[in-house]
């Protein structure tokens, strides 16, 4: 921590970092990222949101702080110039509580959030993993998936970063919305979308291309057709071709 920094951000880093060591320690937050499912997962690239995405989480806060702290610091100069001295002496000091803390609980809050948001892309599926007390972690399989767009606001644009936003079989019709549950999976905070959308849909093609979404079950089942001879495979051609008739 540098001493060149302002005092409440020193202030703020040093009580987030002690916020940090408890909630790891006693509600066994992972501070790791996400690690593949199957043994035989290769290639994982993990990451979490870009720096852009924290400033971009601080710019609404302090936006909407603002907007607060104008209405309490309007509300005290009331007080002073209305008010009885002994009731804005007793009102001062919660007033500006309310204007000065929430600055320091804001700054725990958005980085906890930051921190603890991971996103993993393997070779078998993607993972989404967030949360403190209730930690939601995502996993969606490649052959699951039925399209992956980029999404960008105008405040995203300004801070330069983007959602990536992957829909599953039967998850097109969710509500547009940040939330790694249900259908879709969302990629907050990312400043190489089109990168990571490349990514998600190459290892989604070559989920297909095996047919089954493993290159392992596929290779068994070619190496189990080639133990047909031609007498077998002919009657099951025959066998095909009766059902197509009765089936028309």
């Amino acid at each position: 921590m540098s001493k060149s920094e302002p005092m409440p951000r020193r202030v703020s880093q040093w009580c987030y970092e002690g916020v940090w060591s408890i909630i790891t320690k006693y509600l066994r937050v992972p501070a790791d990222p996400p690690r593949p499912l199957g043994a035989d997962d290769q290639n994982v690239k993990s990451f979490r949101p870009a720096e852009g995405y924290l400033k971009y989480l601080k710019f609404q806060f302090w936006l909407l702080f603002l907007i607060v702290d104008v209405g309490l610091l309007i509300a005290w100069f009331a007080l002073v110039f209305a008010a009885p001295p002994w009731l804005s002496l007793i009102l001062t000091l919660p007033i500006w509580t309310l204007i000065i803390a929430p600055g320091i609980i804001a700054y725990v809050a958005l980085h906890l959030r930051y921190d603890t948001t991971w996103y993993a892309v393997s070779d078998r599926s993607l993972r989404i993993r967030r949360g403190i007390w209730v930690i939601h972690d995502t996993t969606i399989t490649y052959e699951n998936i039925q399209n992956v767009t980029v999404n960008q606001g105008p405040l995203q644009r300004y801070f330069g970063i983007s959602d990536v936003q992957v829909e599953t079989a039967g998850g097109a019709g969710a509500a547009a919305g940040h939330s790694s549950q249900g259908h879709q999976g969302t990629f907050e905070g990312i400043d190489c979308p089109e990168e990571i959308r490349q990514l998600i849909l190459l290892k989604w093609k070559q989920s297909k291309a095996t047919g089954l979404g493993d290159e392992h079950d596929h290779l068994a089942l070619v190496q189990a057709s080639a133990q047909f001879n031609s007498q077998q495979l002919n009657l099951l051609e025959q066998i095909r071709d009766l059902s197509v008739e009765l089936a028309n």
